[in-house]
């Protein structure tokens, strides 16, 4: 199975979930993914997903100057972003469940 096709089906939940503990500009929520366990994430497909969240009316966005090189523009969840988690995670949920319900009788290894 293809774990980039995968990812790509839930992109938009995990920088959801990511942004719901913390605003956090695109590096860092690339960043923070890597390291809840999703190292295949591309930087190109973070910044893709913010900028279409943003567009779509999900999230915030602002500017803060960085000490470190230019400014860092942070995305947040308001409350469409938010109701989106919410039922993301739910759809989720569900369907995480279905498939391990699939799959109980499979031996992995």
């Amino acid at each position: 199975m293809d774990g980039s096709q995968l990812l790509k089906g839930v992109l938009d939940l995990a920088v959801l979930a990511v942004l719901a503990e913390r605003d956090s500009y695109g590096y860092d929520v690339v960043r923070r993914l890597r390291e809840a366990g999703l190292e295949d994430v591309g930087d190109a497909s973070v910044y893709g997903t913010l900028r279409r969240l943003y567009k779509a009316g999900a999230l915030t966005s602002y500017v803060v100057a960085s000490e470190e090189g230019p400014h860092r523009k942070y995305y947040g969840l308001n409350d469409v972003g938010r109701s989106l988690l919410q039922t993301s995670a739910k759809t989720w949920t569900s369907f995480a469940a279905t498939m391990n319900d699939l799959l109980k009788e499979v031996d992995p290894g």
